[in-house]
Parts: C-alpha cells; structure tokens; sequence
C-alpha cells in the first residue's frame, strides 16, 4: 500500500521536509539567541547610565579599549580641545534622522596624559557633500567633560566600510587608533560621547547632542523564535496530511476499477435469472392451453356418441382438430418464451433480430398446428 513512498516525488518531500525541520529549528534558536542579546545590551545600557561618573582613565587604557561591561558608562575628561585635529565622521543622522555629521575633537589634558577623543555631537550636512559644513567651534581653555563611554567603531561591530579618499578633514569611523596616528601622541582606548561640558559650551547654535542609546524596545525577536518553531511543527503535520490524502486517493480508485471490472458479469447473471423465470412462465402457458385442450376435446367426443352416426364422425375430426391447434399453440408459446430469453441475453445490436425471428416462428407454429 505504501511502496509509492519510494517513488521520485515521494522522496524528494521526504528529504525536503527533513532539510526544512532542523534549519527551521535552528532559526527558531538564533532569533531567541538574539532576543536575549537585546535583552542583556538593555541591561547593560540601564545599569551603566544610572552609574556614577568616573574619569576616563580608570576605565581604559592607551593600550586596548574599555571592557564590554564598561561601555555607556558616564565618564569624565579634563583638558584642552585642539581644534586643529578636528574630524566629521559622514552619514551620521539625528534623532529626527536628517543626514549630517559627527563632529570629533580631541581632548588635550594638561598634565600631558594620553588624549581623549570626543564626540561633540551632530551638525547637519551641506548642500555639497565633498565641502565641510561649518561647525561651531569648540570651547577654549581647560574644560571638564562628562560623556558616555563608547567602544571604538569598527567595520566588524559595524559594517560601515572605512573608505578612502575622503576629503581632508572627514572620516566613516569613530575609531581612537586612527586619530592617534594623526594626532602624534597616545590616546585612551575608545571615546566619550559627550551629554555635559563645564564651563558650559558658549556656542550659539551649539551642536545637537547625540541621542542616548536605545535601551528599552526588545524587538520582535522572540515572536520571530515561534514563528520558525510553529513553521518546524507544521513540516511533518502537512507531510502526514499530504500522505494520507494520496492514500485516501489511491484507495478510491483502486474500489473504482474493482467495481468497472464486476459489472459486466453481475449484468450477465442478471440478466440469465431473468430468462429462466420467463422460460417458466412460458412452459406453464404452454402446459395450461393444452389441458384445456385435451379437456375440450374429450367433451366433444363424449357428445358425440350421443349424436348419431353422421354427426359423430364430424365431430371427431373436430376434436381432433382443437387437439393438433392446441398442440400446436403450446408449441409455439415454449418456443416464443425461450427465443425471448436468448434475444435478452444477445448483444443490443442483435436483441431486434432476434425478437423478429421469434415471432416468424411463433406464426409458423400456428399455421402448421391448424
């Protein structure tokens, strides 16, 4: 019943379905492995900010950059900024998502230490893209900065390509290494993100301050998880359907041709009893008309011994002649009935030519009874 599994079709669903299972599952587990990510990075983000701030340089060195659990940490800087050492990172947005720049500005501390790099904020583009737009400039003098530790940007953690050939003084990565080279002299691993200055930035319009992460939407990472698992479940639930409505199928089709093949011999046999109880009720006829006629013709041969001699004769060449038209009707009645029952078991193209011929015999009957 089930050797159509083996078939081409059968076979390439099968190993469909079992490809699809375990790919569908694994989905289900990357898309809760993210859920969960989100969910820590929310965490981190939350405890961080609700920190206290420290200086920068407890938390990161010239040599590597801050630990992951240090990031979004508020930390704070002293020294003075050199503007001549001014970059804009491109294709920065705002919290409104207009396209613009980040502007970063190393931070010189007095005490010769390494240098800090800070990200002032955001200012808006040009109509010329190739041309800088004009940034305010930064406060002079020593300055206190408070910001958010930031790990440095990379295209690994993010996937904006560092391209060159920029323009002068433009840069796609927020990256301290980078401007360490272009500064000449050691910079603290990472850089500040900048949320306060003191004394107070006097530049009027100052830059817009970058927007404080995000840490409070999980995404639809979860629902994502179920959903794959939901599509893993219903492989094999629509594989056993699939599979029993071919075998629903086959099995109508094999009692379709078990009944066509049936047919025509319980239409046969039918039709053969039909023929017998028409032969019996034929022969019966048959039998009653020639009682009835041995009966009439023995009353005229009693009449006729009681007719005189003449008479008598007469009447005994008529009984003889009901008795042979007797005879003959029953004859020709059997013979009527079986010719009926073998044109019913003839062909319909026949069943006509038969019927003819019995009622040419049933008149021939007939005349030679008379």
């Amino acid at each position: 019943m089930y050797r159509f599994l083996l078939s081409r079709q059968w076979v390439i669903l099968t190993l469909l379905a079992l490809l699809l299972i375990p790919t569908m599952v694994w989905l289900g587990f990357w898309q809760l492995d993210r859920h969960e990510q989100r969910v820590a990075r929310n965490n981190l983000i939350s405890a961080s900010l609700d920190a206290e701030p420290v200086p920068m340089a407890e938390l990161t060195t010239a040599d590597g950059g801050p630990d992951p659990g240090d990031r979004y940490r508020p930390v704070t800087a002293t020294g003075v900024y050199d503007v001549e050492q001014q970059m804009l990172v491109r294709q920065r947005t705002n919290g409104d998502g207009a396209m613009g720049y980040h502007v970063l500005t190393p931070l010189l501390p007095a005490d010769g230490g390494p240098a800090v790099l800070v990200n002032r904020g955001w200012v808006a583009a040009g109509q010329d893209l190739t041309e800088a737009p004009e940034v305010p400039a930064p406060p002079t003098g020593e300055v206190t900065v408070t910001g958010r530790l930031m790990a440095d940007e990379t295209t690994a953690n993010t996937g904006v390509r560092d391209r060159s050939g920029l323009p002068d003084g433009m840069t796609m990565l927020i990256n301290s290494d980078q401007r360490e080279d272009d500064l000449g002299q050691p910079m603290l691993g990472g850089y500040l993100e900048l949320t306060e200055t003191s004394p107070p930035d006097p530049a009027d319009p100052a830059l817009e301050p970058v927007p404080e992460p995000d840490h409070t939407g999980i995404g639809a990472h979860f629902a994502y998880a179920i959903q794959w698992w939901l599509f893993a479940a219903g492989v094999p639930v629509g594989w056993f359907l699939l599979l029993r409505r071919d075998v629903n199928d086959r099995r109508a089709a094999a009692a379709a041709g078990a009944a066509a093949a049936a047919g025509p011999g319980k239409r046969q046999a039918a039709a053969a009893g039909s023929g017998e109880r028409q032969a019996a009720a034929a022969a019966g006829a048959g039998a009653a008309g020639a009682a009835g006629a041995g009966a009439a013709g023995a009353a005229e041969r009693v009449g006729g011994r009681e007719r005189p001699e003449g008479a008598e004769a007469e009447a005994a060449g008529t009984a003889g002649s009901g008795e042979r038209q007797a005879a003959g009707a029953a004859g020709a009645g059997a013979a009527g009935a079986a010719e009926r029952v073998g044109a019913r078991q003839h062909p319909d193209g026949t069943e006509a030519e038969a019927a003819g011929a019995v009622q040419e015999r049933d008149v021939e009957s007939s005349a030679a009874g008379a």
